[in-house]
């Protein structure tokens, strides 16, 4: 009987931390769209004796998304996906992070529907950012969650100059990513299996630290400073809360997204830190 199939999608510290944390035991059917990183992380992975099956991926790209899926279908039973690829604003401009982050994500949502075993579980990473931008308007908001994929960035305000920044466009996409996640619970709980989505907080992987690094960074830091823990989180921080929503114990928990950011987002909503001033 072949193994469960775990599918990790991109290969920075949360989908390592949490190939490390859930793969024991399963296929890890691992996916990125740098050949070189995907190239290095397997080494590691197999040296670590994790059952590893590399593939690359181009997640704007629906074909490549569903040749993803069928390899993942292909390994055995398809038990659990989690997508924690993505661009962030210092890493690339705002139409390659609405195909990435906003389109990519759909399309992840919609192919592994399509192959996720009974009582399987998908978690999808979106980002505390979706929380700190003022919200679109509820008309908004459900065409984002209910539009076609194949439709998504053809709508007025997806097109890249509906945008003032690279961030704001960051911020929607995430935002988008778990109001698409509640939408697609539905087609997922067909088959009889869950999806969620995990809003990280300021997160000590290398695209965490460009993020500080940023214009932004003074921001970052000071929701960091004022959080309830006053600490940045680490990639390990996700994966744990990844293998809950994966497993059995969150068996009534589907459509939802949960913010792991230490209270970053809670002092701000309460008035402990001022971001405007701090990014002044």
């Amino acid at each position: 009987m072949p193994n469960e199939v775990l599918v990790v999608i991109g290969t920075g510290g949360m989908g390592v931390a949490v190939a490390r944390r859930v793969g024991a035991g399963r296929t890890v059917l691992l996916a990125d769209y740098d050949e070189a990183a995907l190239s290095a992380v397997t080494e590691t992975l197999r040296e670590e004796g994790q059952q590893v099956t590399p593939q690359v991926v181009d997640v704007s790209s629906r074909d490549s998304v569903y040749a993803l899926a069928r390899a993942a279908q292909a390994l055995g039973p398809v038990r659990h996906v989690v997508h924690t690829a993505g661009v962030s604003p210092t890493q690339a401009p705002t139409e390659a992070i609405l195909k990435v982050d906003l389109l990519g994500t759909a399309l992840v949502l919609d192919a592994f529907a399509e192959v996720i075993a009974p009582g399987g579980a998908g978690v999808i990473i979106s980002s505390m950012s979706s929380y700190l931008a003022p919200p679109p308007a509820r008309e908004v908001e459900a065409q984002l969650a209910n539009t076609a994929t194949e439709d998504l960035l053809n709508l007025p305000f997806t097109a890249p100059d509906a945008f003032g920044s690279a961030g704001y466009a960051y911020s929607f996409a995430k935002r988008a990513n778990w109001l698409r996640v509640r939408a697609a619970s539905v087609a997922w709980g067909a088959r009889g299996a869950r999806v969620n989505s995990i809003s990280p907080g300021v997160i000590s992987t290398k695209m965490g630290q460009q993020e500080l690094a940023s214009e932004s960074g003074a921001g970052m830091r000071a929701m960091v400073a004022a959080s309830g823990t006053g600490r940045l989180g680490s990639p390990d921080d996700i994966a744990a809360a990844a293998q809950f929503l994966l497993s059995d114990a969150a068996s009534f928990i589907t459509g939802i997204d949960l913010l792991v950011d230490g209270g970053a987002v809670a002092a701000v909503s309460t008035g402990r830190v001022d971001l405007a001033a701090a990014r002044s």
